[in-house]
């Protein structure tokens, strides 16, 4: 087990406890302690990549097991604040982002399985960023409302909501780029395909008995 691998599955075990947190109403400050668990489980993500292509140490399976980590931690705590808050996290919302996820890992295994490849493109990292920030401002939005940052209040819940609604968009925009560019590689195979295929000559006309 490498140090990527292990941050990798560290990711993967702090989202139980994620989601034990957030409900624990009777834990006092449990928001700030879910904020702090989100963000460290967040991190691995970044680390583990870091020291992955430092190190060269990149794996079957830390290639297999970084995306999963990476759509559980964050389906994981958007279905979470839907219960948490409802009012702040409509569930069509969740529902847009997390089919988003499932829609696209879906996609890039038929591209793979008909040896195409579709990378990660600015638009799927811009929404990665945005989920980050969008999760922390609405558990730190539930527990505060509004606090004051150098004697300026600043609604926290309504940073929250504004930053969920560019996830959704985001999500809705990358997913159509995702699925253009699955389509363009669709196409663009068939074509070599075609291209490809014996043709017969106009000399040969074709024999069906045969």
């Amino acid at each position: 087990m490498n140090l990527p691998n292990a941050l990798t599955l560290s990711r993967i075990f702090l989202v139980p406890l994620l989601v034990a947190v957030l409900f624990s109403t009777r834990l006092p400050n449990h928001e700030i302690y879910a904020t702090a668990i989100f963000l460290a489980a967040a991190l691995t993500d970044l680390f583990d990549g870091y020291f992955a292509r430092r190190r060269r140490q990149i794996t079957t399976l830390g290639v297999l097991l970084d995306p999963i980590a990476d759509k559980l931690l964050i389906s994981a705590a958007f279905i979470s604040l839907v219960e948490v808050d409802p009012r702040l996290v409509p569930a069509w919302m969740v529902v847009i982002i997390v089919g988003r996820e499932f829609a696209v890992s879906g996609l890039r295994s038929i591209a793979a399985s008909q040896g195409m490849t579709i990378a990660a493109n600015e638009l799927g990292k811009l929404k990665t960023i945005l989920q980050i920030i969008a999760i922390t401002l609405i558990i730190v939005g539930h527990k505060y409302g509004e606090v004051a940052v150098a004697g300026i209040p600043v609604n926290v819940r309504l940073l929250g909501w504004i930053a969920l609604w560019l996830v959704v968009i985001s999500a809705l925009l990358s997913a159509f780029s995702y699925f253009r560019k699955f389509w363009r590689g669709v196409d663009a195979s068939f074509k070599a395909k075609q291209s490809a295929a014996p043709r017969l000559s106009p000399a040969e006309p074709l024999d069906l008995r045969r």
